[in-house]
């Protein structure tokens, strides 16, 4: 959202480096947000880009409102431009079994701690759907190696429970081992030593450091890599998670609660049947032979 207001204040200053900070935005009018529609139009970007611009500047506006700085009347103006419409297809791609069954042997290859980390990692993204936030903030405690589960704080600070499968258990076992069981974070940087990182001084204070979700993007690109495979984001093991759930037949309200969507649209939006629907029904359709 910063990013987006400091976007609109360069096209209302003309400055290219004007920052969302400090600009009056109480002093926008109608005429103002629907000419930043037409320019943000004119320039090609995408409806749900633009509409994301949109609910920033509403966001900020609002606060003003709040804060006497505008009107209620002028605030209704000012806030009554119309989204807009435009659908595309789900970006991303699909994570096949050839591409992380590459990753893991380029893991297990690595006989460093890095590569039980990176192996378990991996597994966890898989099996969970986690977003890559979510894997680096998870601690030891979050973990509940009966009931192969772990605890994951999500969007919203909402808490949701995620389940490995028996396979995955035994990579993020594996990565324990090297670990140890001392507090912090369940994955935690390595350094040139081959060690763990530890924060705090003192031995009763210290703690595993945590990764950061960077740091989980690369190591997925490195892996990849090093298994002659292209290249893929974290948000690509949770698009597989729910696609290979929704083809399976799992109800999409079990699938919602997985992966921590606040509404079933966004999950149905990863269901990839009615496409796979559409390519059969072209399959029955047949040139005429020359």
């Amino acid at each position: 959202m910063a990013g987006c207001l400091d976007r609109i204040a360069q096209m209302l200053s003309g400055d290219e480096n004007a920052t969302g900070a400090g600009q009056p935005w109480h002093l926008l009018r109608y005429e103002h947000t629907s000419t930043l529609r037409s320019v943000m139009l004119d320039r090609g970007w995408s409806g749900s880009y633009i509409n994301k611009h949109l609910a920033a500047l509403r966001r900020v506006l609002q606060e003003a409102w709040r804060l006497d700085l505008i009107g209620a009347e002028d605030y209704q103006r000012v806030c009554d431009v119309q989204p807009v419409k435009a659908t595309r297809l789900p970006a991303g791609q699909q994570i096949d079994a050839e591409t992380l069954s590459g990753a893991l042997y380029a893991c297990d290859m690595d006989d460093s701690p890095a590569g039980a980390r990176d192996a378990a990692v991996l597994a966890v993204l898989y099996s969970t759907g986690c977003r890559r936030s979510e894997v680096a903030s998870l601690r030891l405690v979050d973990y509940d190696e009966s009931e192969r589960s772990l605890r994951v704080l999500g969007k919203g600070n909402k808490e949701r429970l995620v389940y490995l499968t028996e396979a995955a258990q035994q990579r993020l076992d594996r990565w324990m081992s090297v670990r140890g069981q001392g507090p912090g974070a369940l994955f935690c940087p390595i350094n040139k030593a081959g060690r763990p990182r530890y924060v705090g001084k003192t031995q009763s204070g210290r703690s595993l450091s945590a990764m950061t979700g960077q740091a989980i993007a690369d190591l997925l690109v490195k892996r990849l890599t090093q298994a002659g495979q292209r290249r893929h984001t974290p948000h690509d093991f949770r698009r597989t998670f729910i696609g290979e759930l929704l083809d399976a037949g799992v109800d999409l309200a079990i699938t919602q609660s997985l992966v921590g969507h606040a509404s079933p649209v966004t999950t149905a939006r990863y269901d990839r049947r009615p496409q796979r629907r559409s390519r059969e029904a072209v399959d029955k359709l047949r040139l005429p032979e020359v």
